[in-house]
C-alpha cells in the first residue's frame, strides 16, 4: 500500500496553472509526525509535479500511516507511477 493517496481533478476553467494541496489526519500521530510528513509530501510535489503533473488540475495528496516510515526515495517512486498512471491516453487505462 502506498505511503500517500494522489486525487487529481481538471478544473476546466482556462487557467493552466497546477494548484496542490496537502493533507495528514490527525490517525497519522501527533502534530509534529503530520508536519513532518507535509514536509516529505511538499518535496516530492516540488520536484516532480512541475514536470509530470496535469496542468489546469488541483492535485491533492493525502498521507497515509505508512508514509511516515517509508525512504523518500520509495515515496519518490510511488509518486512517479502515480503520475505515470495520471499521463497516459484514455485508451490506456483500465475501466472500472
Amino acid at each position: 500500500m502506498p505511503g500517500f493517496v494522489l486525487l487529481v481533478r481538471e478544473r476546466d476553467d482556462g487557467d493552466p496553472a497546477m494548484r496542490i494541496g496537502y493533507t495528514v489526519t490527525k490517525k497519522i500521530g501527533g502534530a509534529v509526525v503530520r508536519n513532518r510528513m507535509k514536509r516529505r509530501l511538499r518535496a516530492l510535489a516540488r520536484e516532480l509535479l512541475p514536470e509530470s503533473g496535469v496542468h489546469g488540475a488541483d492535485h491533492v495528496l493525502i498521507g497515509r500511516a505508512g508514509g511516515i516510515e517509508r525512504d523518500f526515495a520509495v515515496l519518490r517512486a510511488e509518486l512517479v507511477k502515480a503520475l505515470g498512471k495520471l499521463n497516459r491516453p484514455q485508451r490506456d487505462r483500465p475501466h472500472a
